[in-house]
């Protein structure tokens, strides 16, 4: 494991553990983070049965030997560690937050899927203790969201609203968390229940839209790494809003900044409209 940093100057070093840590996010989320001097990889999560288990997680994403061995005991993984980046599955999210109940940690949650309950779980978490859980950390997609609320209380009712995402097809949940992100932000800035509201697919006879109802519509296919697109169709003309990601690297960045603000703030439940000063 590498040695706890010192001191530069007057920053003290944050000590990270990564969860899903050799997974397409942790991984590039691991090699940015060796170019931050505040932050100091100190433990490596995986799922129990990973075949990475046992090996140094520098070798196994190929940036070379770090010295932190990937793990599925979350407590040998969270050893002086001051902050906790999630990106692995729903259930491994919920079992690491369980484990540390009652010694809360810091967490930036970036995994998507939850289903009901589980969020209510990791608000629960953050009664306690400061969370990050955010489905996209890109400066730009919380730039759109801020954007889409305002537009949204312009053009009210006059403007069908869709929204068409695309990822990779190796993704696992749909629609994916920021399409519903967005979603739930349209719908809270024009007073309507998203769960009334939401259509998720059309075929056949149909009957013609409604006037409240909020498309949300699906693409996976080849390595598309996320692409997210809000339409707002009115009479004569139409706004489209499109967010392409080219790299996950916008995202792991994005998630290094949120590792570097939350544990400085007091407990509770934030985003990353919070850590980039949006609201």
């Amino acid at each position: 494991m590498n040695p706890v940093k010192q001191q530069k100057g007057k920053e003290t070093m944050i000590n990270m553990t990564v969860s899903g840590a050799s997974g397409r996010m942790g991984s590039r989320i691991i090699a940015l983070s060796k170019n931050i001097d505040a932050l100091n990889l100190t433990g490596a999560l995986e799922q129990k049965n990973h075949q990475h288990l046992g090996k140094d997680i520098g070798e196994v994403i190929g940036i070379g030997s770090m010295g932190v061995t990937i793990t599925d005991n979350i407590m040998d993984a969270i050893s002086q560690v001051n902050v906790i980046i999630d990106f692995s599955s729903p259930s491994a999210t919920i079992a690491c937050l369980k484990s540390l109940a009652a010694s809360p940690i810091p967490v930036v949650i970036g995994t998507t899927g939850f289903s009901k309950d589980e969020v209510e779980h990791i608000k629960l978490y953050a009664q306690n203790t400061p969370c990050v859980f955010a489905p996209n950390m890109s400066v730009g997609v919380n730039l759109l969201l801020k954007v889409l609320a305002d537009i949204a209380k312009v053009t009210q009712n006059d403007y069908d609203i869709e929204i068409v995402e695309a990822h990779h097809r190796l993704k696992k949940d749909a629609p994916s968390g920021t399409a519903m992100k967005m979603a739930q932000v349209l719908a809270a800035a024009l007073n309507r229940n998203l769960e009334d509201t939401a259509v998720y697919a059309r075929h056949g006879l149909i009957g013609e839209r409604t006037q409240k109802e909020i498309g949300i519509q699906t693409v996976r296919a080849g390595d598309i790494v996320g692409e997210h697109t809000v339409l707002f169709g009115g009479l004569g003309e139409r706004i489209e809003i499109t967010h392409k990601a080219s790299s996950r690297d916008t995202f792991a960045r994005g998630a290094l900044k949120a590792a570097q603000w939350v544990h400085k703030q007091t407990p509770g439940l934030y985003d990353m409209q919070d850590v980039l000063g949006l609201k």
